[in-house]
């Protein structure tokens, strides 16, 4: 697994009540056998990866507005990773697999496009699952201007061991952070009693 540095905020009050809302919902990351799976509460449900390609999904009707909209996500989430490291997580270095937010940018617009507005209709929370728990490290709005329907929470994994011995020499271990290739979506409708979906994903 190659690993490559971030490349590029603040908490409401009631930033506890998501959290808790999270957890509850936050089933221990499978171990990387598979490479998607949706579950629901009280049943799992699995699928192929080739059946739900996000590529082909792109190639099969949204518009070229959408994946533009996506790549911008992106970009947002490196700056929300970048911004993390001395306010949230405080470490020097962050580490995460070569390619991964590219992935969750678009696992973010595939998980979108039964929405109503698309991916414009998204609000996006950006969490780190670590040693110190879950915490919210910044929001991501596609759309500005589209009144959100839908709450999507991207939640990234920080390795136990997350020191890397390639860096030790030039940073204290205590300082380096690398992320899991597993990340997590959740997503909650915003006006629906509905049960939120979690999603789970492999950066491959």
């Amino acid at each position: 697994m190659e690993y490559t540095p971030a490349l590029l905020s603040g908490l409401p009050a009631d930033e506890h009540s998501v959290v808790d809302m999270i957890a509850k919902y936050l089933l221990p990351l499978r171990s990387p056998g598979r490479q998607s799976s949706s579950v629901r509460r009280g049943s799992v449900d699995s699928c192929d990866e080739k059946e739900h390609s996000t590529d082909s999904r792109l190639h099969s009707g949204l518009e070229l507005e959408e994946y533009l909209l996506s790549q911008d996500v992106t970009q947002q989430l490196e700056r929300c990773l970048t911004e993390a490291k001395a306010s949230s997580l405080h470490c020097q270095v962050l580490l995460l697999p070569h390619g991964m937010t590219t992935r969750v940018g678009r696992d973010v617009l595939a998980t979108s496009v039964d929405e109503p507005c698309g991916i414009r209709g998204a609000s996006i929370k950006v969490y780190v699952d670590g040693k110190d728990g879950l915490k919210c490290i910044g929001n991501v709005f596609p759309d500005q201007s589209v009144t959100p329907t839908f709450e999507l929470s991207v939640v990234f994994k920080a390795e136990k061991n997350d020191g890397w011995p390639s860096l030790k020499l030039l940073f204290d271990s205590s300082k380096v952070l690398k992320l899991r290739p597993e990340y997590r979506l959740v997503k909650r409708k915003l006006y629906s009693s509905a049960t939120p979906v979690v999603h789970d994903f492999i950066s491959g």
